[in-house]
């Protein structure tokens, strides 16, 4: 068991001074295994709309709902009754429940139509109980809506939206109810887990753990998890863990990658791509075919009739080819420069690289997606 003291404090800040200035924190790097937010949902109605509700003629779930409702307060509608309530609608709620959350706090709320309302604006969520995976009830959310969209309806059924009226948030809308149990304290290590898997950001996250606490400190479990040895008193552990967030680690390089966005023709390359001795020649073959129609009309003195004549024309036009050469192991800056220079569209370009991937002239990965 390590316990936290001063001289390790002393120890961390005065090795965090000397880090390096390309170094990143830990915080930004890796997360606390265990320490995580959870997904609430739940199903409510919001009342008080100007007219925009669901159109309970279609919508049967929101009248019975509606019934369900009123039964509780001793409100009996007769079966032969159906209401048409056009300032209520059915909506989804759901939120995202932070990590350590304790009854009697607030959370944000979203909430999201599901039936044919028109708009959310204006109305009021009822009381929703908000559920996790597991079925519990670990939050109620109540309150009015914030609705960023509207929509203008005029009576030939034109209409005009702006944003997404159907949903809309509620600031602190939800009551915390219920804590998610955790075991944060109760095992003698904590688990870092890095953003991005990579072995030699792991490597280097133990080893500079390991130098200021001491050897067997830290051990990488694979390319994502590191475990550390930690105090278990919940105190310790807190000061603990914010020492180790500032830690600054220099990350490993990103492999070399060239991402290519098929719709929209974006090309990223990242810095570690590289390319071997090949010459490229990109050119491209313009054909345009336009079709007239000519009136040959004949003279006044003959027994012709007029007639109309289709005409072709077939135009080919097809660019001077520019090669260019890429020596060994060129970098980035040498290959955007070089595409450049040819006038090189995004989609001529993604054809630059697939042909040097096949060739295997592309020391990268490239991905489409």
């Amino acid at each position: 068991m390590i316990k936290f003291t001063k001289v390790v404090a002393a120890t961390l800040v005065g090795a965090l001074l000397a880090a390096s200035a390309h170094a990143e924190r830990v915080k930004d790097l890796a997360s606390v295994a265990g320490v995580r937010g959870n997904q609430l949902v739940g199903y409510g109605l919001v009342v008080g709309l100007d007219g925009t509700g669901d159109q309970t003629s279609q919508a049967q779930f929101t009248i019975q709902s509606i019934r369900n409702m009123l039964a509780k307060f001793g409100v009996t509608i007769p079966a032969n009754v159906n209401p048409q309530l056009k300032n209520v609608a059915a909506v989804t709620v759901r939120a995202d429940l932070p990590a350590f959350s304790k009854p009697g706090q607030t959370i944000d709320i979203t909430v999201d139509s599901i039936g044919n309302a028109k708009s959310l604006r204006g109305g009021s969520l009822l009381m929703t109980p908000l559920r996790g995976i597991d079925g519990e009830v670990y939050a109620i959310g109540q309150g009015s809506l914030v609705v960023s969209g509207f929509g203008v309806e005029g009576k030939d059924g034109s209409r005009i939206s702006v944003n997404v009226p159907s949903s809309g948030r509620v600031p602190n809308g939800a009551s915390v109810e219920r804590s998610v149990p955790t075991n944060f304290s109760s095992e003698p290590y904590v688990t870092l887990n890095l953003n991005t898997p990579d072995f030699t950001t792991a490597a280097r996250l133990t080893d500079g753990i390991n130098k200021m606490l001491g050897p067997d400190t830290a051990r990488a479990m694979d390319a994502v998890s590191i475990r550390v040895q930690a105090p278990t008193d919940a105190s310790q552990r807190i000061a603990y863990l914010s020492t180790l967030e500032a830690i600054e680690v220099q990350p490993g390089e990103a492999p070399a990658r060239v991402i290519v966005n098929s719709r929209t023709g974006t090309v990223v390359i990242g810095s570690a791509v590289r390319v071997t001795p090949a010459a490229v020649a990109h050119g491209s073959l313009s054909v345009t075919i336009t079709e007239r129609n000519d009136v040959s009309q004949p003279n006044a003195l003959s027994n012709g009739e007029t007639v109309v004549t289709p005409r072709s024309e077939i135009k080919v036009e097809q660019p001077e080819a520019r090669m260019f050469v890429f020596n060994a192991g060129v970098n980035l800056d040498e290959i955007v420069r070089a595409v450049n220079q040819v006038g090189a569209a995004p989609g001529d370009l993604v054809a630059i690289l697939e042909a040097l991937k096949e060739a295997g002239a592309l020391r990268a990965e490239l991905i489409v997606i």
